[in-house]
């Protein structure tokens, strides 16, 4: 197991051949995240404020593109032909499709019963085959299984295979050309696919950075499995739908292992809070998994020091609109705002 490792190679490679097909997106600043920051821990950050990597400007609205394109660009000619199926809770759905759709390859997504709509809108209208089944995520990777043998498809992992990996990493380089001089990265976690490609492409080039991974508390599948040394099933439940992975991949916990340097746990409410003050402070619509690795930093969960650079990933927008005000009101107080 120790050799599932993606190389830094493989990640550039990745990145030129996702060039003119998925956004560089922005590296916006907040100066009121830093004050906030300043007032908590006091910390002040370099120049004054928090680094945010809007992914949630990203194609489809998440970061997942990325990965997708690179994935299904590997397929042989035999595998195109089958088509290929997948699960999620609805940004990998929505990207493997908008890629199948860009890439000619027939996609199928399975996608928890209560997914929200529009993401299954999304998915339905860049061509895909939407199944719905199971209550949660884990029940849905049961069902498409059965799919896959019943339909001889190709399963296209959300977050466990190399290709998947190296797509992700592309994100860490792009941080790497903005902010050269960063110091510690904040990202995400659900099954580990993007906090493993992104802490790889930043450690590999420039090792003393310091990659900070965020799990909701109640969907902490690699927290879990690093603790038990191995992977474990969970029953996650989160408001961070994105995040809620069922278990955590054999490749990246062995890449979290090797390159992440701390995890944190952060609860709903205040993942819910992150979003508000993304919403109110930064104009920014994010949905919950989005929002997660900025209310670690906003509610004083990951330990900063005077000088340093931070950047936080925010990892997808893909909020349900009619529901945005109830989650807003449901966000924990910032303190200091």
């Amino acid at each position: 197991m120790n050799e599932r490792i993606v190389s830094l190679a493989a990640i550039r490679a990745a990145r030129a051949a996702l060039d003119g097909h998925v956004h560089h997106t922005p590296l916006l600043g907040s100066a009121t995240a830093a004050r906030v920051i300043a007032d908590r821990q006091g910390t002040r950050l370099a120049d004054r404020r928090l680094h945010l990597k809007a992914e949630s400007l990203q194609r489809t609205g998440s970061f997942k593109v990325r990965a997708t394109r690179t994935r299904l660009a590997a397929l042989t000619d035999g595998e195109r032909a089958r088509g290929v199926i997948t699960l999620s809770a609805g940004n990998a759905a929505q990207a493997y499709a908008w890629a199948g759709r860009d890439l000619g390859v027939p996609v199928t997504v399975v996608m928890p019963a209560g997914a929200v709509r529009s993401k299954v809108d999304a998915c339905l209208g860049y061509g895909a085959e939407v199944v719905l089944h199971g209550d949660h995520v884990g029940a849905t990777y049961d069902h498409m299984l059965a799919l896959r043998d019943e339909r001889d498809l190709v399963f296209v992992h959300p977050f466990d295979q190399p290709e998947v990996i190296a797509g992700n990493g592309s994100l860490g380089l792009e941080i790497l050309d903005d902010l050269p001089e960063v110091d510690v990265v904040v990202v995400p976690i659900g099954g580990g696919g993007l906090v493993s490609g992104v802490a790889a492409a930043l450690k590999e080039t420039r090792p003393g950075i310091r990659i900070v991974g965020v799990e909701p508390s109640g969907s902490n599948a690699i927290a879990q499995a690093l603790a038990a040394g191995g992977v474990v099933r969970i029953d996650p439940r989160s408001v961070a739908d994105g995040l809620n992975s069922p278990f955590a991949g054999e490749w990246t916990l062995v890449m979290t292992r090797r390159y992440v340097d701390e995890i944190v746990l952060v609860d709903d409410d205040q993942i819910l809070g992150g979003l508000r003050f993304a919403a109110e402070r930064c104009k920014l619509v994010l949905e919950p998994a989005g929002a997660a690795g900025l209310a670690a930093v906003l509610f004083g969960h990951v330990p900063l020091r005077d000088g340093e650079r931070v950047c936080v990933v925010l990892s997808g927008g893909n909020v349900e609109i009619s529901r945005l005000g109830e989650l807003i009101a449901a966000g924990a107080p910032i303190p200091g705002l």
